[in-house]
């Protein structure tokens, strides 16, 4: 049997830092990583696979909604095969599943596709962030079953946010699941079993329909540099629409790795050559017209560095 540790979190909690971090930590096992990103740009895979081969990208929705569901299933057949050699055969799979994601259903999936006679869900970790958190969890139901389905909760970035925040988030995960070891972290450096003991965890649920009425997504592409400072300003001015927004945008002074969620906004410069300028952005409802609206002047050119 092939051990599974899925990482669940809502949109910028750190999920990627912790896979990033579980990278250096197992250097030295045969481990599968599949990213699964809400946006239709690979952001995520292109992050990890800088520090790991053996990545797969799922971009452009959740794994436990009907649109990607036979996809990823697919996907979980092929590794063994795909990955394993006579020599270094698989350890192990870690999943990180996108931001919005409903996880109760995983027991279900792999029990009605046979697929537990080859993998065994040993850990299920959800990162929180006591930014978007206690604000959010409360009004999107997927949060909470997040929390719910884990044996294993990091309160991460409490280095961001005084004691108050991180007790009163603590105090909410311990509200939803009172069985979970909860760890506090900064960026999601925590050591603890990867492949813990796989059991019955009795979790249900239905896999998601593909449009959530909660969120809304794009991805927005680069043709020429952009005007940092213009672009930041505007991402800043819809934070309360824009739930996260991350991906590559080349600059006048070259290319930049900019990240903003319910933590803030950071820029970092990037010597990333294989990847395609983009920006992927996530946020609330149906039909943001904040996100529409700075999709259309990057698009349109106002953002130019040239202009």
């Amino acid at each position: 049997m092939i051990p599974i540790c899925l990482v669940t979190g809502f949109l910028g909690s750190g999920k990627t830092t912790l896979l990033k971090q579980t990278v250096a930590r197992h250097a030295d096992r045969k481990l599968v990583y599949l990213v699964n990103e809400l946006s239709p740009l690979d952001v995520d895979g292109a992050l990890l696979s800088d520090a790991e081969d053996d990545v797969v990208a799922i971009p452009g929705g959740s794994i436990f909604c009907k649109c990607l569901v036979t996809q990823f299933l697919g996907y979980l057949q092929q590794i063994p095969e795909r990955f394993s050699t006579p020599d270094a055969p698989v350890e192990g799979v870690v999943i990180e599943a996108s931001g919005i994601a409903n996880p109760k259903v995983v027991e279900q999936m792999l029990a009605d596709t046979g697929l537990d006679e080859v993998y065994a869900l040993a850990t299920i970790v959800s990162v929180v962030d006591p930014g978007s958190f206690p604000k959010l969890v409360h009004t999107l139901p997927n949060i909470s079953a997040q929390v719910e389905a884990s044996d294993l909760v990091l309160i991460n970035k409490t280095d961001l946010f005084d004691a108050e925040q991180v007790e009163a988030t603590e105090a909410l995960v311990r509200g939803i699941n009172p069985g979970a070891e909860i760890i506090r972290t900064v960026n999601c450096n925590a050591d603890f079993p990867l492949m813990g003991e796989a059991h019955e965890r009795g979790i249900t649920g239905d896999y998601a329909d593909c449009l959530d009425p909660n969120y809304s997504k794009t991805g927005v592409e680069f043709t020429d540099s952009i005007d940092l400072d213009r672009l930041t300003s505007a991402l800043r001015g819809a934070a309360e629409d824009i739930y996260r927004a991350k991906g590559f945008v080349p600059t006048a002074d070259g290319l930049v790795y900019l990240d903003m969620s319910a933590a803030g906004l950071t820029v970092e410069p990037s010597a990333r050559a294989d990847v395609s300028p983009g920006l992927a952005i996530i946020a609330r409802g149906e039909d943001s017209g904040p996100m529409h609206e700075l999709q259309r002047q990057i698009e349109a050119g106002e953002m130019s560095a040239t202009r």
